[in-house]
């Protein structure tokens, strides 16, 4: 079993080096059919297993593409990695596609919706406080 630390150090390592991959390795025309980056990469404890995850900007044929070409590469992906990192034994890979970007952006723009549709409630609702608040100092000052 490998140290919490030394996961993280392997996991950033190959994070690095399958985005130099995606940059300029891999010769599949289909990874380029979307922005890919990745995002997160995911080491087992054992140093045996790799989850990439990948997020992918396009249409939905385009992800599709993107993703059938990077899982159809992973052999190409481990190979590479074996010669660029000095591991006992090089990790399978497992491309995973990455939601989570478009997630934060649905909850941005709701979050955006509810504050547009509160914002004439709250100007209403300060007027009517800032007239109150001006008659009750007139009716004091008189």
């Amino acid at each position: 079993m490998a140290t919490n630390r030394r996961i993280s150090r392997v996991a950033e390592l190959i994070k690095r080096e399958v985005s130099q991959m995606l940059l300029h390795g891999i010769k599949d025309d289909r990874v380029g059919t979307g922005m890919v980056s990745v995002t997160y990469v995911d080491v087992s404890g054992d140093l045996q297993h790799a989850k990439v995850y990948v997020s992918i900007y396009g249409t939905e044929s385009a992800k599709s593409e993107t993703m059938a070409g990077l899982k159809s590469a992973t052999g190409f992906v481990r190979s590479e990695l074996g010669s660029r990192v000095r591991l006992r034994r090089t990790p399978e890979v497992i491309f995973i596609e990455d939601d989570s970007i478009e997630q934060g952006n649905k909850v941005l723009s709701l979050l955006n919706k509810l504050e547009d549709e509160r914002s004439p409630y709250n100007m209403t609702v300060s007027e009517n406080t800032t007239d109150e608040d001006d008659e009750s100092s007139e009716e004091v000052t008189h």
